[in-house]
């Protein structure tokens, strides 16, 4: 089985993310109808049987839109949603500098929660555990499409390749709208390509 790991498009950034439920603004509907026009133009190659999306209207938007020519089965999983920030869920980035300053995932000790929120302890477990689940779920299927956020695809990145997760490092550079591909077999789960933005790329 391949998985195409695919971050939703660009939202407010404005606003902190997390658990917010803002759309996407135009230019990530732009890149998601560019991602839709390049998946089904090579769908003989993608052959993609399912999409399973974190239920958070960035991601949802994203699914829905690629949707909008694949047509395939499509489900929304609140296992995929990005880190739960609790209160500051998209907050306007000065109100929340001034209601809770200092309050960043990067400042957080491993099990210190966000205030309302969940701890990156329990982040990386919930996304760890999700992943797993979701193999197993559809190992019947050849092809699937997960859409989520860079801190969920971060996470898979380093469980894949044995390397050690904490909130403290530099987040791993994940575009909007790319695509990493999964390779699952029998034996292991490997990496194929990641941060792949074809459809951004085209003259």
């Amino acid at each position: 089985m391949n998985i195409y790991l695919i971050r939703h498009g660009d939202d407010n950034e404005n606003y902190r993310g997390g658990w917010c439920e803002l759309p996407l603004v135009e230019e990530g509907i732009e890149k998601c109808k560019k991602l839709r026009d390049y998946l089904y133009d090579n769908k003989d190659i993608f052959k993609i049987d399912r999409i399973i999306s974190s239920d958070l209207n960035r991601a949802k938007m994203t699914a829905d839109i690629i949707n909008e020519k694949l047509k395939v089965d499509i489900s929304y999983d609140s296992r995929l949603r990005e880190n739960n920030n609790g209160l500051l869920a998209g907050m306007k980035n000065e109100e929340a500098i001034a209601k809770f300053p200092n309050v960043f995932f990067s400042n957080l000790e491993y099990d210190e929660k966000f205030p309302g929120g969940e701890s990156p302890k329990e982040f990386f477990e919930r996304i760890k555990k999700a992943f797993f689940e979701i193999v197993d779920e559809n190992r019947d299927k050849e092809n699937i499409i997960i859409v989520t956020h860079a801190g969920v695809i971060s996470i898979i990145y380093h469980i894949i390749n044995n390397l050690k997760w904490t909130n403290k490092e530099k987040a791993i550079k994940i575009e909007k709208t790319s695509i990493s591909k999964v390779v699952v077999n029998k034996e292991n789960i490997t990496i194929e390509y990641e941060n792949y933005v074809p459809h951004l790329t085209k003259n």
